[in-house]
């Protein structure tokens, strides 16, 4: 019988664990910022495991930088509705 080849998200959680050591020398709040940023991995594990890149951790970064630049759009968008509420009571 051949192997079976671990999915992406076995990978993923292979490399979660390895990073354990890290994450647990994080102060308690940064070790909430690195449980998101694995989340944002784990959200677009589909995606990886159809990329089957070489380098597991290549996925990773890039689904971290998907997820922050969301976030940055979303500010971005927030705050440009926020100037212009600010000058149309300036302009009032």
């Amino acid at each position: 019988m051949g192997r079976t080849t671990p999915t992406y998200r076995d990978r993923l959680t292979a490399i979660e664990d390895e990073w354990g050591p890290f994450r647990r020398a994080l102060r308690r709040g940064d070790q909430a910022r690195f449980d998101r940023l694995f989340a944002y991995a784990r959200d677009r594990a589909d995606a990886a495991g159809h990329l089957n890149h070489a380098d597991p951790l290549a996925p990773v970064w890039m689904a971290i930088a998907l997820e922050q630049e969301r976030r940055i759009a979303e500010l971005e968008s927030r705050i440009a509705e926020l100037e212009s509420r600010v000058d149309a009571l300036a302009d009032a």
